[in-house]
């Protein structure tokens, strides 16, 4: 491949043997490419660094050279898939269908399972993804640690004597959310009924971060649906929806997660399953993918797939009740890629905000990721920040009350923002504005 951008031939070589036959992406997922370009502009990354490497179309030609053992995974080859935000922007320009979402995941289970990372990022990377995030006693501890630090006086002094920048974690500290005092933990197992007639009766994901620091969006959630006549189910031993592991190419461990989710979510007779975070509905909706070999399974999470929605998706589809009050107030409303992009859903949250009075605002570049993804923001810190900067433009160029979002990465990453350019303007999620339209 030209520093053009121009494509070299490539001779399709079935019989080489890929660096691993577990996960690799399928000559069937990456010949779907034409390597057209129609996907550059639509990506943030090769928009910031202007490298053909790391656009979807360059890395699409890296990971089939590496799977058909014509290139090394090596450091460079590591970096520029690291550095996908994974938004599927591009899956939206794509004449051709390509499914880069899955090639990338894919890749990225390679890179897992053969890459030897620095020592410490992969002692990091599994306490993060195989001790915290999936086991919620786990998750619960270290939030409380990490509640003491910031409640304690310990993060402001660490933050006026310059440790965390000398420690170079300045920015990355900025970013965690406040851990809340009650958790949303206490709340498993229960069911709210509806208000009203009962219009529904669904079983909702509570998360993981959500648990710890944004129990008030998922208490706002239930309220808004029970509110609208809906009966809300929390069902004990569920768990992370593994929307993080797999994303990181931690797949193993979100099959896990997903077939426990499949057996507690299925075993309830519900009209749906909902859930209020755009990157946790998008994996939810491909368990079937995550499944494909599993036979046991697969039926199951084809099922749990039809069933899942987002929770916008949801009460558009139903038709909300007239609020108590309106919200008359100027709102820009930022997509979150996983809910704009992976499940096509953009115009349920706007008709939900209008239903409560908001005065929308459309924001420039709409298809365009804000930084955050997953944990994109804390891995790629720089990189992340400078989207971010793109982002923020666009957000001072409209006049707006609140900025609103639907998925909680999207809220962290806008309100780092907004701290940085010194704005005072909340970010909230579409349900904390319903919840106080119905109250």
């Amino acid at each position: 491949m030209s520093s053009a951008g121009a494509f070299e031939p490539h001779v399709h070589i079935p019989d080489l043997k890929p660096v691993t036959p577990d996960d690799r992406p399928t000559w069937e997922l990456l010949s779907t490419c034409v390597h057209c370009g129609l996907c550059l502009n639509h990506c943030p990354t090769y928009k910031t660094l202007g490298m053909e490497m790391d656009s979807p179309r360059g890395r699409i030609y890296q990971i089939l050279q590496v799977n058909e053992g014509q290139m090394e995974m090596g450091e460079a080859f590591v970096t520029h898939i690291d550095r996908c935000l994974g938004c599927v922007a591009c899956e939206t320009a794509c004449p051709s269908g390509v499914k880069y979402g899955r090639i990338v995941e894919r890749a990225r289970s390679q890179i897992e399972q053969k890459y030897p990372r620095p020592w410490l990022q992969k002692k990091l990377r599994d306490l993060f993804y195989r001790r915290v995030i999936p086991n919620f006693g786990t998750l619960s501890f270290v939030a409380r640690l990490a509640r003491f630090y910031q409640r304690s006086g310990l993060q402001t002094l660490a933050r006026k004597t310059g440790i965390t920048k000398l420690l170079g974690m300045s920015n990355v500290e900025a970013l965690a959310p406040q851990i809340d005092s009650e958790f949303f933990f206490s709340e498993i197992g229960k069911t709210f009924p509806a208000l009203g007639e009962r219009r529904g009766k669904v079983a909702f994901l509570a998360g993981c971060i959500n648990n710890v620091a944004f129990s008030h969006l998922n208490r706002a959630t239930i309220n808004v649906l029970t509110q609208n006549g809906i009966e809300v189910h929390v069902p004990a031993g569920q768990g992370c929806c593994g929307a993080l592991h797999a994303h990181a190419g931690y797949r193993k461990e979100a099959r896990e997660l997903a077939r426990n989710n499949i057996r507690v979510f299925l075993s309830g007779d519900y009209d749906a399953i909902i859930t209020n975070a755009a990157g946790c509905g998008s994996n939810m909706k491909e368990y079937d993918d995550l499944l494909e070999h599993d036979p046991e399974y697969l039926e199951q999470a084809r099922k749990f797939a039809a069933k899942t929605k987002d929770v916008t998706e949801y009460l558009a589809g139903m038709g909300v009740r007239a609020p108590k009050k309106r919200i008359n107030r100027k709102v820009a409303y930022q997509d979150p890629c996983h809910l704009a992009n992976a499940q096509r859903i953009k115009s349920q949250p706007r008709e939900l905000l209008s239903a409560i009075g908001c005065e929308l605002v459309e924001l420039p570049h709409q298809d365009q990721c804000c930084g955050s993804a997953g944990v994109y923001n804390v891995s790629q810190n720089e990189l992340s920040m400078k989207i971010l900067d793109a982002k923020m433009d666009d957000v001072q160029s409209v006049s707006s009350d609140i900025v609103a979002t639907a998925n909680v990465g999207c809220m962290i990453q806008l309100r780092a923002g907004m701290q940085q350019r010194g704005m005072n303007t909340p970010v909230r999620h579409v349900m904390e504005l319903m919840e106080e339209a119905y109250s």
